[in-house]
Order: structure tokens, then sequence, then C-alpha cells
């Protein structure tokens, strides 16, 4: 008698571990078909199980929370959007889920980078709407509660790329760069910018136009140089990226007219530093803004090669001048000569098929 119960409970287990098998290992009822779902921030795991359940991505739900409880995933699931193709088993959602596997994108924020090209980044990925950021971007609350001095985020958002969630709200997905920034922003660089006697929001101002005027990282602590130097001379600092900030693309070729144009950025008017950064300065150029070389230079001109020339009186810095505009003379010289070769080639090429063509005929 006690032998045949226990065959007989041997067997239910052995029926009920088959059970659980076909339930699991079986691939889902959806084809090729690939769904999204999204577990609501705050949802608890026999919430999420429900969501499944409606979606027809498991088929008994006691089960699956019987095997989320034995693998501990009932205690906390992540938030997020998942993404279940057809191929997957109800084994495979679990195992998802168990990893948290949400969908992300790889947002990439370049050294260098305006509010503007982050915004339209973000944008592009449905994380946020142009008309929010604008908002979000000056919003006095939003600026205290990361204690931002400054008019805008301009410059806080930190070059890196970023995993975010999709569905991230904008207000979180900028948090992330704000945060990074701070992380980077280290406590030694806290107390050289105390010596310096500068603020948060000067260091990173003055990091952003060296950010957007070197190019080759040796040059970073020149550049600096120059700026603390006429800071402390009480001269104009005359960065050519400030006088087109929030007008046009710094890519774009800067003008007399840009340069005497009454903006509250245009260093070129103002005095000493603009209001705020005019991008997202990386760590060299923050690094640079508080350790600048030990130069007395006043002024630097373009090379035309990504590389500076470096002056420290008037008189230098006008030969230097002078050299350059002789330099991109020549430059242009030389692209003219090339056009008319390639325009040789072309006719060259064109009148050659017509000899071809005639000949076939």
């Amino acid at each position: 008698m006690g032998k045949n119960i226990i065959a007989i409970l041997l067997s239910l287990i052995f029926l009920y571990l088959i059970y659980i098998s076909i339930e699991f290992l079986v691939p889902l009822p959806n084809g090729t078909k690939t769904k999204e779902i999204q577990i609501p921030q705050g949802a608890t795991f026999r919430q999420a199980v429900e969501i499944l359940g409606k979606e027809n991505l498991i088929r008994d739900k006691s089960i699956f929370l019987f095997i989320g409880r034995l693998t501990g995933l009932h205690r906390k699931i992540r938030a997020g959007y998942y993404s279940i193709t057809g191929s997957m088993n109800p084994l495979d959602v679990l195992i998802l889920l168990k990893n948290g596997q949400i969908i992300e994108y790889d947002i990439t924020v370049v050294e260098g980078d305006s509010l503007l090209e982050i915004r339209e980044k973000l944008v592009e990925k449905n994380i946020g709407d142009r008309q929010t950021f604008r908002k979000i971007a000056r919003d006095s609350d939003f600026l205290k509660s990361f204690n931002i001095d400054a008019p805008s985020i301009e410059g806080y958002l930190f070059p890196d790329t970023y995993k975010m969630p999709k569905g991230i709200e904008a207000e979180n997905a900028l948090a992330m760069m704000i945060n990074s920034m701070r992380a980077k922003y280290s406590a030694k660089l806290r107390e050289r910018a105390a010596e310096l006697g500068l603020t948060e929001n000067e260091v990173l101002t003055l990091a952003s136009i060296i950010e957007k005027e070197a190019i080759i990282n040796s040059e970073r602590p020149l550049i600096s140089a120059v700026y603390h130097n006429r800071l402390k001379k009480r001269m104009l600092l005359q960065a050519d990226p400030t006088a087109v900030y929030g007008i046009k693309s710094s890519k774009e070729r800067i003008t007399m007219s840009d340069l005497k144009r009454k903006t509250p950025y245009n260093t070129y008017v103002i005095k000493g530093l603009p209001p705020g950064p005019i991008a997202s300065p990386g760590i060299k150029s923050i690094e640079a803004a508080l350790y600048p070389a030990d130069e007395r230079y006043l002024y630097f001109v373009s090379n035309n090669d990504g590389t500076h020339q470096f002056s420290v009186t008037s008189e230098e810095h006008i030969t230097a001048v002078k050299a350059y505009r002789e330099m991109r003379k020549i430059d242009k010289e030389i692209e003219k000569l090339k056009e008319k070769e390639k325009q040789k080639e072309i006719k060259k090429e064109k009148n050659n098929s017509r000899v071809k063509v005639n000949g076939r005929a």
C-alpha cells in the first residue's frame, strides 16, 4: 500500500515536471512576430506576469509565478520595455526578465557638443521632444535640484556614451548626464578650482571655450594659459566660438559681423567669461581650465592644420595672423588648381566615352 502511494506520488511529480517542461520549453504561438511589452516603474512580479499573460507570452501564470519565486525574480524586476521574439519560449522570457534585458539606446555625447546637438540625438530616439528640452534646459527648479548656478544646463552634460532605456523621461536622461559630469568633476578638481577662485560654472565655461578652440590635446593647457592671462590683465577674451553661440554652428565660417554682434556670450563685446558654458567640455578641457600652462601667451591663431601659433605680444600675433592669411591664400589657390584638374579629368572622360560610342556605331 505504502509503495503504491509512493509510486503514484512519483508519477504525479514526473507528470508535473513534464507539464512544466512543455509549458516552459515549447516556443510561444507568435510565429516570427516580435512583441514589445512594457513593465511599468514600480510594478511587482505578479503584475508583470499579468501583463505577460494578457499578451499571450506565457501559458500558465501559476507556474511562471512559482518558478519566479524559486529564482528570486519576484523580489525585484527591472522596469522598461522588453523585446519578445516569436522563437522564444516562456523560459527565454523568464531569463530575459531575470537579466533585466530591456531595450536600450546608445546615446553618444561628443566633446564640444552643444545642448542643441545633444537634444537632437535624444529626440531622434523619441526621448522627449524639442519643446520639452527647451523648457527643461532653463527651468529654474530643475537647475536648483542639481545646484546649477548657470542660465541653462549647457556644459553640464558630460561627453560619454550612455545606455538610455526606451521610454526614459527626458528629465531622467539629462539627470544621468549631469550626474556623470559631477562624478568626473572630482574633489581634487573642486579643490583646485577653489585655489584659483573659480566657481564650478566658471570652470565649465572656460573649459567649454577651450573645447571649441582646441584640436590637439597638448595645446589645451596653452589655450587655457592665454585666457587665464587675459582675464588677469582684464583683456577681452575674444574667443571666436562665443561670438556665434546661440546664433549659428561654430562649424560655419565666422565673419566680422559675427564678432561685432552684441550678445551676452560674445567675448569680443563682453568683459570676462560668458554667463555659462557654450558646449559640453570633456575632462581634458576641464583639467586644462584648472591647470593652465605656465606661459605668458596672450594670443593664438590657427596654423590651418589643427595646431596654433601662440604669441606674447600683439606684434608677434599680427605677424602670425599675416602668415595665416598667406597660408589661407595659398590653400585656396591649391584648391582652385585641384578643382580645375578635376574638371579637366571629367571632361576627358566624357570625350573618351563619346569616342567609344561613335566607334561602336
